[in-house]
């Protein structure tokens, strides 16, 4: 919760042509405390990207089929020890480095499919995309006020349907890839604006790392939204 200054007359000390007040210098704290948090979530986010990068490129070429979702397993429970791990900052960074490093390798079979079939233009513009549009959505963010929290809620519930329509639709084929994309594309852009306003807010309680993590997701499932759209909506498998 961001802190706020709760006195009704807050001490103001006037010295001349100059003053201080010390709700501005609350102020003022605040916004560099908010200033330094963004900064290191940005630094370790785009850390977590480079690593799937690596990932990616030396990732052998039998990652694929039953030791991708090995690698999805693998995702998910390191997902809940960055969790338990925030207490000790350097342990949860080296497991969201590994989680990226583990990411990197579960979708490299459609990033080098992508890249050795004469589509490696799907990947830079995806990846060009993905970065511009965070970016422009990490400045609304700061910009722009509202109950991100609950919005959050929403885009949470709507994540979930899209996940257990996209598990059901393995089995049925009832959605179509190029609108689980789209789909995928708008609940996490949403998430990324309500993450960004996490981290204006002071974090509501998240460390950096979990913070990062939650922008990482949030690039990766957008890029790979954008892949697999501008690849014509062709599924990965």
């Amino acid at each position: 919760m961001e802190p706020r200054e709760t006195r009704s007359n807050p001490i103001i000390i006037d010295a001349g042509n100059g003053g201080f007040s010390r709700s501005d210098a609350f102020g003022r704290a605040r916004t560099q405390s908010t200033s330094s948090l963004l900064s290191r979530v940005l630094v370790i986010a785009s850390l977590g990207f480079f690593v799937s990068a690596i990932g990616i490129a030396v990732a052998p070429p039998y990652f694929a089929g039953p030791v991708s979702w090995l690698c999805i397993i693998a995702t998910f429970g390191l997902i809940f020890a960055i969790r338990a791990a925030r207490q000790n900052t350097l342990l949860s960074f080296g497991l969201f480095l590994l989680l990226a490093l583990a990411m990197g390798f579960q979708i490299s079979p459609w990033i080098n499919m992508l890249m050795h079939t004469g589509h490696s233009d799907v990947v830079f513009n995806a990846a060009l995309t993905t970065a511009v549009g965070m970016a422009c959505l990490g400045m609304g963010a700061q910009i722009f006020t509202f109950d991100y929290r609950r919005v959050q809620n929403y885009v949470f519930a709507a994540l979930l349907v899209l996940v257990l329509a996209g598990v059901l639709s393995i089995f049925f084929h009832f959605i179509s890839p190029t609108f689980y994309s789209y789909a995928t594309l708008a609940i996490f852009s949403v998430l990324v604006v309500v993450d960004f306003m996490r981290i204006r807010n002071g974090g509501d309680g998240a460390t950096a790392v979990e913070l990062a993590l939650s922008i990482y997701l949030d690039g990766i499932n957008i890029f790979l939204a954008l892949t697999e759209i501008f690849a014509g909506g062709r599924r990965r498998d």
